[in-house]
């Protein structure tokens, strides 16, 4: 197995708002929310429907791998309930091997709103529901050891038990990948994010906001001079002006795609990713691997939701 994923089982319940249903409800645009069970029934409530996939970061960044045509994995914790039963439907529909055993649980499978404003861009309203609940014992190690890599996402880590899953799964690795998946995200576990960077991980991803936050700087001259020092590959999207990708002293640099006819940007971070490994675990030059990210995002944000059919 090329890659093997862990990270956040969520379905994606996709639905169209306008910017006043953002403001109304205290939203942040193009960020992620972290909600309870009631808070989220509460804003589906008033909301149209337009999908529902089988979601979470790490999950498309795989599927992604998959649909390039790489044998690829992925661990994720479902109720053993309807939608637990269509996420793992989802993914073996997508010829991802399923390294999860079901249960029945107390706490529902997690479920994402991704509300898409007429601008295009993704607010993200999660319940995590049991997904947030993987400990060490959901880890399957001879699937990590069978693996030439292990790709994390921020998302999943927190303190407690998904910790230890982390920690066991990165113990097991012959290598390691991770998003650091929203600013949020970064704001709230910076030290351990840090450290993860600098000690745990051979790949980071990050978007620009993300890791200006990571290194406490405004000034993206820093930011290359900390990949530079770091001695471990460090991948970044910079929205319009493209994306870098830093291994000591090599920086290579892609530009965007033109012309695009945008019409969603859930995914494009997961399918950025997706390419740039698909590159990595098939020897391409650093430029290339952008490329082929630059490619696969490309794509995705022409299309509702984070799947390329």
């Amino acid at each position: 197995m090329k890659i093997l994923g862990i990270g956040n089982a969520i379905v994606d319940v996709i639905c169209k708002v306008n910017d006043d249903f953002i403001l109304e409800n205290k939203l942040t645009k193009s960020t992620m929310k972290l909600v309870d069970e009631n808070e989220f029934k509460k804003l589906l409530s008033n909301l149209k429907i337009e999908e529902t996939i089988s979601g979470g970061s790490v999950a498309n960044s795989v599927v992604g791998l998959s649909q390039l045509g790489n044998d690829v994995g992925f661990i994720g914790k479902v109720n053993d309930d309807e939608l637990g039963n269509k996420y793992e439907d989802g993914l073996k529909k997508e010829k991802v091997k399923y390294f999860y055993s079901k249960k029945k649980e107390k706490i529902p499978t997690g479920t994402c709103l991704i509300l898409i404003t007429p601008d295009s861009e993704r607010t993200m309203v999660t319940f995590l529901g049991i997904a947030g609940k993987i400990n060490e014992n959901d880890i399957d190690i001879e699937a990590i050891k069978e693996s030439e890599m292990t790709f994390f996402e921020g998302y999943l880590w927190d303190e407690g038990y998904p910790k230890k899953a982390f920690e066991k799964a990165i113990k097991n690795s012959k290598k390691t990948a991770m998003s650091l998946s929203d600013k949020f995200c970064v704001d709230r576990h910076k030290v351990n994010f840090l450290d993860l960077v600098k000690n745990s991980l051979d790949i980071t991803f990050a978007n620009e906001q993300e890791i200006l936050s990571l290194i406490d700087t405004k000034n993206f001259e820093d930011v290359i001079a900390f990949g530079k020092n770091l001695g471990k590959l460090i991948v970044i999207t910079r929205g319009e002006k493209g994306s870098v990708a830093i291994n000591n002293e090599e920086v290579a640099e892609f530009g965007i795609q033109k012309n695009l006819k945008i019409v969603d940007l859930t995914g494009a971070g997961d399918l950025f990713a997706a390419g740039f490994l698909h590159g990595y675990i098939n020897n391409k030059s650093l430029k290339q691997c952008l490329e082929k990210g630059t490619e696969m995002s490309s794509k995705i944000i022409q299309v509702i939701g984070a799947r390329a059919s």
